[in-house]
């Protein structure tokens, strides 16, 4: 399966996201909750930050429909990484070594997810070869599990 742009846009969007949650939060000025949620309202940053979070919502659910949910969430994974380079490279935050073989774990991880070979339907292993019960009941659920992402159950 090969891997596409939109799948990547989400992690980067979430990042660009929190920029702008940041440089809003700096601007902020303390006071009280009616004067604090007019700033937030008013900051074109924390406004910014909203498109960029609806933008998100409707690539995020393209993504959901074209890949299984255990294999989409991790690619969010790569979000944390982006954000330590960001701080690091537009706040001048320090990086620490933990952060960095953290963000290594991290990547690698999504990589193994990602390039993990799911099983193929109809494959069951042992439980074809001879466990009728077995067999059956992984036919019904995954009939179930057709309908539901079909919507043609008894409700529709």
């Amino acid at each position: 399966m090969a891997m596409r742009f939109s799948w990547l846009a989400v992690p980067v969007l979430n990042t660009l996201f929190q920029f702008f949650i940041k440089l809003g939060a700096e601007q902020m000025n303390t006071g009280s909750a009616e004067s604090w949620l007019w700033h937030a309202l008013s900051s074109y940053w924390i406004l910014a930050a909203i498109v960029v979070e609806v933008v998100t919502f409707f690539i995020w659910m393209n993504v959901l429909a074209e890949l299984d949910l255990s294999r989409a969430f991790p690619l969010s994974g790569i979000s944390y990484v982006l954000i330590i380079a960001t701080g690091w490279f537009i706040f001048d935050e320090k990086v620490v070594a933990l952060q960095l073989i953290g963000s290594g774990l991290i990547l690698a991880g999504v990589w193994l997810i990602a390039g993990a070979n799911v099983e193929p339907k109809g494959d069951h292993g042992d439980a074809e070869e001879g466990h009728g019960e077995t067999k059956r009941n992984h036919s019904e659920w995954d009939a179930k599990r057709d309908e539901l992402r079909t919507g043609t159950g008894k409700d529709r």
